[in-house]
């Protein structure tokens, strides 16, 4: 299992890193530093930095509208990151933040699930025990306005950058319930987790797990989907589905996790590049948390990062079947460096490899079977009559029930939302095979 104090010290992640700044900054630097004290040795290009000056001089003298040195230079050094790689950047405060809260799944706000609907933004869902659960807030309330101002014409993005903010902050929101009278509520922003993890029962015997993203606890996540699942099926599963899919990474610490989960020895992952510390392998410990259930892993075209890297383990040490179509193909690691006042680094620092060696980077993973989108129509059976709709017909020899065909004009029963399968290609085909491979395995 990885340990944690390991991966804060190296700070190393596919994507994006989140953690106590200090602490997974602290061996970066130091490294960067040594290598940049290397590169100090040569001498400075100094007709390059003459045209740099030149270039701002020029600007500043001569273009349309002012522009000071300050803004100059910001766009100087994002210029610098976003040519080497498409994954390298120059964070300012507020990419910062936001990619310290996607990582992390926690940010400061209301905890509603928004959509927008004829122009309004709708509530979804409230989540639990956050400020807009304990508000009263309810599925299908429409939020007319935020703070007096009205929501209509407002982008959802705008929307719910005015709900989030600094925790404590008290925001109102006017809402309209079941076309009704508008009606204000005010409530405090507060920490709000999101999980990155959903699951439940396909079917008696069958579990699935859709992780959305890799966040710091997804690991914690996807173990205790794991053990829920058991529980709700009396303890014992006979396959699982773990969905993938347009899922674009995150924190490799957790890839690493979710991989172990299913493997109970060998290499998942390892990296290279060309400072020490870019140098990690990752293998898994002994317990199993999935008790070694028959395993199929979708895959798409969004699969990226850290999908790849628990799909190329899973894939290498045979422990599932990948199914869907080619994942995206980011085989690069970023190492975020935190600088003054809030700003950051994110450089790419190593490429990851699968347990077999392939690098998958511009290439992707290909499945073992490969299944595109379709669409699922159903339809009425057309059974003809059976034996056991014959007049006089014998009885079952072993006094089983007689097993007539079903009538014309019985509807299909069951709710979509219930099975998320029914209007679902590739997942289905995905329960078809855990199903088979069950089979085959007795189980």
């Amino acid at each position: 299992m990885l340990h944690f104090s390991r991966l804060t010290t190296l700070a190393l992640a596919l994507a994006v890193v989140i953690g106590a700044p200090l602490a997974w900054a602290a061996e970066p630097a130091r490294s960067a530093t040594t290598t940049a004290a290397a590169a100090a040795k040569a001498p400075l290009p100094l007709d390059e930095l003459r045209t740099f000056a030149e270039v701002m001089d020029r600007i500043k003298a001569a273009y349309v509208e002012p522009v000071d040195d300050k803004t100059l230079l910001e766009n100087a050094i994002k210029g610098m990151l976003s040519n080497l790689d498409p994954h390298s950047a120059y964070l300012g405060p507020e990419d910062f933040q936001e990619l310290q809260e996607s990582t992390s799944g926690e940010f400061g706000g209301l905890g509603i699930e928004v959509g927008a609907e004829d122009g309004f933004i709708k509530v979804v869902s409230p989540i639990d025990d956050t400020p807009a659960s304990k508000a009263g807030i309810e599925a299908g309330d429409l939020i007319v306005k935020i703070n007096g101002q009205p929501t209509r014409g407002q982008t959802m993005t705008e929307a719910v950058d005015k709900m989030r903010g600094k925790v404590g902050e008290k925001i109102t929101l006017t809402l309209v319930r079941n076309g009704g009278n508008p009606f204000d509520v005010t409530l405090a922003r507060a920490i709000i987790q999101v999980k990155s993890v959903k699951s439940q029962l396909l079917e008696h015997d069958y579990g699935y797990i859709r992780i959305t993203q890799f966040q710091v606890k997804t690991g914690e996540e996807v173990g205790k989907a794991l053990a829920k699942l058991r529980k709700e099926n009396g303890n014992k599963l006979r396959g699982i589905i773990l969905d993938l899919r347009n899922n674009p990474g995150g924190v490799l610490q957790s890839a690493v996790e979710v991989a172990d989960h299913f493997l109970t020895k060998g290499l998942i992952v390892y990296t290279k590049g060309r400072i020490a510390n870019s140098e990690l392998r990752f293998s898994a410990d002994p317990a199993d948390a999935s008790e070694g259930v028959p395993l199929v892993v979708l895959i798409n075209g969004g699969s990226a990062s850290a999908s790849e890297i628990v799909a190329g383990a899973l894939q290498d040490q045979k422990r599932g079947v990948l199914m869907g179509t080619d994942s995206f193909g980011k085989g690069s690691v970023q190492t975020v460096l935190p600088l003054n006042n809030d700003r950051a680094l994110k450089i790419t620092t190593a490429l990851y490899y699968t347990p077999n060696g392939r690098s998958i980077q511009a290439q992707g993973i290909v499945p073992d079977i490969e299944v595109r989108r379709g669409k699922l129509t159903a339809e009425q059976d057309g059974e003809n009559f059976k034996e056991a709709d014959l007049q006089g017909h014998l009885g079952n020899g072993n006094g089983g029930a007689d097993r007539p065909s079903r009538k014309a004009g019985l509807t299909i029963t069951g709710s979509k939302k219930d099975h998320p399968q029914d209007d679902d290609f590739q997942l289905s085909q995905a329960l078809s095979l855990l199903k088979g491979l069950s089979i085959t395995r007795g189980n």
